[in-house]
């Protein structure tokens, strides 16, 4: 396999487990939304790299770097994070 294809492979792997990633957080633990998705994907990629495709990892990275955030990604995540701790609250 050439090195540019070897690349692009790598780059889609990637790009999918950050989709993946952000696609799970939508699970009862964690309200994330396609919008979600939308907004932080990018924010993934330059914040938590290094965390792929480890959900939990890109999770807590994305939570401990909350202020580098974007302000689209910083919104879904607060949504989520507010509609965890409702439900927390409610049991």
């Amino acid at each position: 396999m050439s090195v540019v294809r070897t690349e692009t492979v790598r780059q889609i792997a990637a790009i999918l487990a950050v989709a993946t990633s952000l696609t799970a957080l939508a699970s009862p633990s964690f309200a994330f939304t396609a919008e979600a998705q939308r907004q932080c994907t990018g924010d993934a990629f330059r914040l938590c790299s290094s965390e792929i495709p480890d959900i939990g990892r890109i999770t807590a990275c994305m939570v401990k770097n909350r202020s580098s955030l974007s302000s689209g990604c910083r919104t879904e995540l607060d949504k989520g994070l507010s509609a965890k701790t409702r439900r927390v609250a409610a049991q």
